[in-house]
């Protein structure tokens, strides 16, 4: 059997702050082969871009980060040096910005923050990297992608922006890109056509995806295999069918409550919602995370809760199919 070509087995990241341990990602695990896409949905505050900057090392130097296993390619990452972890990245692991305007340098061109990756990485000359820019450019759909390169950030729209950060994470023809929340400033058809591209490109050039977002109809287009990450846990994880025809963790359900579908949602009906708010993660975090908010919950929540796997198809619940089986309601 093929190795996955990323690895991560029971990641956990912990932040210290003035009320105590701030537990932000606990006990993450997955597999990424080469060619496939993983989607990580939750909501804003649950450990997602964390996990790609610990995936990158590019965490602060006050978050403590540890992993049982954390391998890209068989190298292990969390022992890995810093000059190793600079050859990897740009080179054959690349990343993509939540917002552009603030990962592009203002005060450097176009060409300049394009061909930089490149001449780190290879040995090329100046106008071999000028030229693989230009193709990458065109790639991503730039028209007059020659002229682009004298412009600053500034001089483009937020679309352009994306378009160039999405190049520039291509330069070295990376195996894995992760793009965390690529199209959040972005308006709605401009988003469409970068999030395809992303899907196209990855399946052209053979790439590992992961993909943070919001956007569920989003993944269900584009992923292979869908992670539901809740308060710094991954809740439940398998192939993209599986979590939207047979969902089994409560949360899950609600977020697929939130979205209206096509056909059977009627037009000015209510979406579902899901009550309550994440809890604090500071101090010890025992039992069920999602209780607080879950219609199921029971006493025995507040205890050990079990990982049950039907194949690829992993959650995390008391009850075999995420359901109430007792009428005792946990009080909280």
């Amino acid at each position: 059997m093929t190795e996955p070509l990323l690895s991560v087995r029971n990641l956990r990241l912990d932040i210290p702050t003035g009320g105590g341990t701030l537990h932000a990602v606990r006990g993450i695990d997955f597999d990424l082969n080469r060619g496939e896409t993983l989607c990580i949905v939750g909501e804003s505050g649950s450990g997602k871009s964390l996990t790609s900057l610990a995936l990158m090392g590019l965490l602060g130097k006050s978050i403590k980060r540890r992993a049982d296993r954390m391998t890209f390619d068989g190298t292990e990452l969390t022992t890995a040096s810093q000059g190793q972890m600079r050859k990897l990245r740009g080179a054959r692991m690349s990343m993509i910005f939540q917002e552009p305007m603030t990962s592009l340098n203002p005060a450097y061109t176009i060409g300049d923050q394009l061909a930089e990756a490149l001449l780190l990485h290879r040995k090329v000359s100046r106008q071999q990297a000028r030229d693989r820019a230009i193709e990458l450019l065109e790639k991503v759909g730039i028209t007059a992608a020659e002229s682009r390169l004298s412009q600053y950030p500034h001089q483009l729209s937020g679309g352009l922006r994306q378009r160039v950060m999405i190049a520039m994470a291509l330069m070295c023809e990376p195996e894995l890109i992760i793009a965390d929340e690529p199209t959040t400033a972005l308006d709605v058809t401009i988003q469409a056509q970068i999030l395809r591209l992303l899907h196209d490109l990855g399946r052209e050039m053979n790439m590992a995806v992961i993909l943070i977002t919001h956007d569920l109809g989003v993944v269900a287009r584009v992923a292979d295999k869908v992670a539901v990450m809740y308060a710094g846990e991954l809740v439940e994880t398998g192939p993209v069918g599986d979590i939207f025809n047979a969902p089994s963790h409560p949360y899950t359900r609600g977020l697929l409550r939130c979205i209206p579908l096509p056909g059977k949602t009627d037009r000015g009906a209510k979406l579902g919602t899901i009550p309550g708010i994440v809890p604090s993660l500071v101090g010890e975090v025992e039992g069920c995370v999602f209780r607080t908010r879950c219609p199921h919950a029971v006493a025995e929540c507040r205890g050990e809760i079990p990982k049950r796997e039907d194949g690829s198809h992993a959650f995390r619940c008391i009850f075999p199919d995420g359901k109430r089986h007792s009428e005792k309601e946990l009080t909280v």
